[in-house]
């Protein structure tokens, strides 16, 4: 009888995980999906605020950092839209030198980022800034080590 009761609360709890892994994926999707309908303003007020709360940026700072933010948002915004395919189309793969130039161009627009955030920030800011990106790319890079070390457990 003890068995039982073990072997039903383990498939229970195993249920349980599995639908909060699923609920995960959900809230990531329904992000991206309000993350389009949002206008460039309100995607450089977001960033521009969260900036501000990292960084302790000043009332002038905050205004320069917005501006610059807003005129990216606009851009990748016109960029969307321009690759979106109209009504009725497919969406065709674009070409290696298609690929090539869009990365060449998100490239030039991260350094000219780059620069003119290192103009408004102070050294210090500038500092924290530059420390905040990295942070991303290497939880994606553990991300990518855990999976690996998976497939060689399976293996």
């Amino acid at each position: 009888m003890k068995k039982l009761v073990i072997i039903a609360l383990a498939l229970v709890t195993l249920n349980g995980f599995a639908q909060k892994k699923e609920h995960r994926k959900m809230d990531r999707n329904n992000t991206s999906e309000l993350r389009q309908d949002m206008n460039p303003n309100d995607i450089a007020d977001l960033k521009s605020k969260k900036l501000t709360l990292k960084l302790d940026l000043t009332d002038a700072q905050q205004k320069k950092v917005h501006k610059l933010i807003l005129d990216q948002a606009e851009t990748r915004q016109a960029a969307r839209k321009a690759n979106k395919p109209a009504d009725g189309e497919k969406r065709e793969r674009p070409s290696k030198e298609d690929m090539l130039q869009k990365q060449n161009l998100r490239l030039d627009a991260q350094i000219e980022m780059k620069r003119e955030m290192k103009t408004i920030l102070t050294a210090e800011q500038y500092a924290k800034f530059e420390k905040m990106k990295p942070r991303e790319h290497k939880k994606r890079g553990k991300r990518g080590e855990n999976q690996e070390r998976k497939h060689n457990k399976r293996d």
